[in-house]
């Protein structure tokens, strides 16, 4: 009997998954319905999935408690859709809600806040449930207005950031899944080989290659790290990189995926609606800075790997370049399909769907790839798309919570100027508190949430002080992503430390350290948007060579290697140089020119005594 109860549940799962995705693909090819029934019919689905897959005890099965709790939160959204009309017509805060409202309202507000603990953990919940308390105490919101809210309007848990959700991330989810199971994650790894695998700590700078490819597919640090970081890791420590080292690189690499276009993370769709622009202007922006996070990572590698002579895999372990782009080059396409039709003008969720459904047929178009294409790959990609997104749907409409407290309440208003108060109009030290809040805020959820409590709380202090807005919404989002690698909760280390074997904290501080321009990069776009690509192409591409320059230097100086072994004095001036060179100015940059100079002929006279004491 427990068998049968479990393959059936099993089985309604699938089919619930499948629903979910055909459901999504439908609403992206013709357009999706009035925002409630869009939106809360994705809220639905992900109930569903939830609490049939994350029962409330340690089982494999749901419960009768579970079965209980998902008819209450399917009649909670579908009381809106039931009493639709009398819901669209009545006049918000000033007719009061019916007693079903309260019931039904109230009862989806804790739902939501169960379901989200089950998939993401406490620190959303408990976040939200902070600011219901803070509302109804401190700020002195009426129950009714709070309930009309968060419930009866599309300012609460079915605002837009749950239409984000809806609209833009299940239908990328279900691209990764596509592209995944058509074979491509194989693809990303061959390519990476081909390209470094023979180069100087070449695992390294495949794990960093590889890594940044599948990250800008999945955006998920943790699940990049465990699809790819199973090969890479491995691989680096037999050819000599120190555990704590790999699983630095790997978290890193996987970290950087959320920021790197064209996919990118999810609080990137987001963006692209907080602020009302197309998602092509979005993956604009965060282009130069994903490249240069990408390039002090892959310096960092080499300089790595030179300082304690490592070398490359041998030729018979790395495939040929023109071989792999040559079998299995075509699965590229629908990858730039995507990007083609973001560039035509078509909306991102209908190039994601035009990727999406050509993922199959174009495996189909070598016999070497052609494995991939079954019905049971198909059907599997559907049901991992769907429980893929479930972790943002149930944060977006959780955030939701947040969200409609701080609007209803005037918090954000407070806590803006309360930040400025903090800061006393120094750019510097809100930037720092906006730093901290992101970090702080990402170790305990998703990116996403993370990112819209701060859009919420904090982005509207950095903007009064001057900052345009593009810089500071990305600024808000890289930290949100950057809590993945900041000890002491950094989840991608976690998951790398674990394949690699090694100590938490020592991961944690090598991936500090393998990442620190990523901790740089977000303050020098904000005083500098050409580091965004906003503003003349000389300064752009002036702000491009210096900011590269100093991201090598940087990880040159932490890892210790330039040309030759570092001392502590060639170390710090590589630093100083560095960060010269990242802030945008000709003053600065000269001073960074000159001292790279003088640690390049510092370096240059070091390997001349190594030569000579090496000669015979």
């Amino acid at each position: 009997m427990t068998t049968t109860y479990a393959r059936g549940v099993g089985l309604l799962t699938a089919i619930v998954a499948v629903a979910m995705s055909l459901y999504h693909m439908w609403t992206t090819a013709f357009g999706p319905p009035e925002a409630v029934f869009f939106r809360g019919t994705h809220l639905i689905f992900a109930f569903a999935l939830v609490f049939l897959t994350q029962p409330l005890r340690q089982r494999r099965t749901p419960g009768i408690e579970d079965c209980i709790l998902l008819l209450l939160a399917i009649g909670s959204v579908g009381w809106l859709f039931f009493d639709y009309q009398r819901i669209v017509f009545r006049i918000i805060y000033i007719d009061a809600p019916e007693p079903a409202d309260w019931f039904w309202g109230w009862t989806c507000v804790l739902l939501v806040m169960e379901a989200t603990r089950r998939v993401i953990g406490w620190a959303l919940p408990a976040t939200a449930l902070v600011f219901l308390v803070l509302a109804l105490t401190v700020l002195d919101v009426e129950l009714p207005v709070l309930l009309d809210q968060l419930y009866l309007t599309t300012e609460g848990i079915f605002g837009s950031t749950l239409g984000v959700s809806a609209g833009f991330v299940v239908v990328f989810v279900l691209f990764g899944a596509f592209m995944e199971r058509s074979g491509v994650g194989r693809l990303f790894m061959d390519f990476a080989l081909a390209l470094t695998g023979r180069a100087v700590g070449g695992p390294g700078k495949v794990a960093v290659i590889s890594s940044s490819l599948f990250g800008s597919v999945s955006g998920s640090a943790v699940a990049n790290v465990m699809v790819t970081g199973q090969v890479t890791i491995p691989l680096m420590k037999r050819t000599g990189f120190r555990p704590q080292f790999a699983a630095a690189v790997e978290a890193v690499a996987s970290t950087g995926g959320q920021i790197m276009p064209p996919i990118m993370g999810a609080a990137a769709f987001v963006m692209a609606e907080f602020l009302q622009v197309q998602y092509l202007e979005v993956i604009t922006w965060a282009l130069l800075p994903a490249l240069l996070f990408y390039v002090a990572a892959f310096g960092a590698v080499h300089f790595e790997a030179k300082r304690t002579g490592l070398r490359g895999l041998s030729g018979e372990e790395v495939p040929k370049l023109g071989r792999v782009l040559g079998e299995s080059g075509h699965l590229f396409i629908p990858i730039f399909i995507i990007l083609a039709g973001l560039f035509l003008g078509y909306s991102a969720p209908l190039s994601a769907l035009a990727g999406t459904l050509a993922c199959f047929p174009v495996a189909a178009l070598r016999a070497n790839s052609r494995e991939t294409v079954t019905l049971h790959n198909v059907w599997a990609a559907l049901v991992e798309g769907a429980r893929g997104a479930l972790g943002v749907a149930m944060a977006c409409a959780c955030a939701g919570i947040v969200i409609g407290v701080i609007t209803i309440s005037g918090l954000g208003i407070i806590f803006t100027q309360f930040v400025l108060a903090a800061a006393q109009n120094s750019l510097i030290l809100a930037l720092v508190l906006t730093m901290a809040a992101g970090i702080i805020l990402g170790m305990g959820m998703p990116t996403t949430p993370a990112y819209i409590v701060m859009v919420a709380l904090l982005v509207p202090a950095v903007i009064k002080l001057g900052v345009v807005e593009p810089a500071a919404h990305l600024f808000a989002f890289y930290f949100a992503i950057l809590s993945a690698i900041t000890p002491p909760v950094a989840l991608a280390v976690f998951a790398a430390a674990g394949l690699a074997k090694s100590d938490l904290w020592q991961s944690g501080l090598a991936a500090v350290k393998m990442g620190a321009a990523g901790f740089i990069v977000p303050f020098m776009f904000v005083y500098s948007p050409s580091l965004l690509l906003i503003g003349d192409w000389i300064d752009i591409l002036h702000a491009s060579l210096t900011a590269t320059a100093g991201c090598l230097l940087l990880a040159a100086g932490l890892h210790g290697y330039l040309i030759a072994r570092a001392t502590w004095l060639e170390r710090a001036l590589s630093i100083a140089a560095a960060l010269t060179l990242i802030k945008p100015g000709w003053l600065t940059d000269l001073i960074g020119i000159g001292l790279a100079g003088l640690v390049v002929a510092m370096q240059l006279a070091t390997r001349r005594r190594e030569a000579a004491a090496a000669a015979p």
